[in-house]
């Protein structure tokens, strides 16, 4: 059975034990690149989740992974609160995989 693991800071990441998340604590950019590549060749997970602050760090990291169908690999926001890389992140792939834009409101009224 795949796992789901959540890579950040030990405060931004801990409350995701109680829901048996994995967690790999990492506290600067060098850890979560180590822990990233470690898990996705552990071949454990389906889903790996990184705080926003880090995911923006690794971009390179996580788009090596970007066409491989597991371990899916997304941002979340941290314990101080979201960056906007997350949200950033989904409105390029949207774009990519649509052709435009589809998540900005509409400035028509």
């Amino acid at each position: 059975m795949y796992k789901i693991g959540v890579i950040g800071a030990r405060d931004s990441v801990l409350a995701f034990a109680a829901l048996g998340f994995a967690i790999l604590e990492a506290a600067d950019a060098e850890s979560a690149r180590t822990a990233l590549h470690r898990a996705v060749r552990s071949g454990e997970f389906a889903v790996l989740l990184l705080t926003e602050d880090l995911a923006a760090l690794l971009e390179q990291d996580i788009a090596r992974y970007a066409s491989d169908p597991l371990p899916a690999i997304t941002s979340i926001p941290g314990c101080r609160g979201a960056t906007g890389y997350g949200m950033a992140a989904i409105r390029r792939a949207a774009e990519r995989a649509v052709g435009s834009d589809i998540l900005t409101e509409s400035q028509e009224a």
